[in-house]
């Protein structure tokens, strides 16, 4: 009886600690929504604020992928990464499921996913990504990118970093 009683609980535990990692997802996009229509309802495309000598505010549309992969192509390419965009979303929630009590994991899987659907939600309203900041030094400048990017970026970094911590516990 008591074997029945923990897997019980563990079950329901597993299924109640994927909620804090879907509040985050849920924080990630309203900041994403939120800080990308002020700059919709501010900036006109291609208009810049120098905020330092390395950071502007930027307006722009970015068709494609990271690093605008993809931008110029004829127009598919919405539709492929807002489908690629869910079918991630989905696969994460999935995870979230089975793997909520992993700190690690479950923080990176919840940024991949307020990221992804941040900029799924752009694709689908507006056809394009919008991006707004721009890091530059000595005339080089990075891509400009948003929150949703940045979330993404944090959560790819983030399962890196468990994987290479998991293998070092294996050891």
């Amino acid at each position: 009886m008591a074997g029945k009683t923990m897997k019980l609980g563990a079950s329901s535990h597993a299924g109640s600690s994927m909620l804090p990692w879907l509040g985050l997802a849920v924080l990630l996009f309203i900041a994403d929504q939120l800080t990308k229509a002020l700059i919709l309802g501010s900036y006109r495309l291609g208009d810049s604020t120098t905020i330092t000598s390395f950071f502007n505010i930027v307006r722009v549309h970015n068709t494609g992928a990271a690093f605008s992969f993809l931008a110029s192509a004829s127009g598919w390419q919405r539709w492929f990464f807002t489908g690629l965009g869910l079918a991630a979303a989905v696969f994460i929630i999935w995870l979230l499921r089975s793997h909520s009590g992993q700190r690690l994991f479950s923080f990176s899987l919840a940024c991949l996913l307020g990221g992804a659907i941040g900029n799924v939600v752009d694709r689908l309203v507006h056809g394009y990504v919008v991006d707004f900041v721009q890091l530059h030094y000595g005339g080089w400048y990075f891509p400009a990118f948003n929150i949703a990017d940045a979330a993404i970026t944090a959560g790819a970094i983030g399962l890196i970093l468990d994987e290479l911590l998991r293998v070092r516990r294996s050891r």
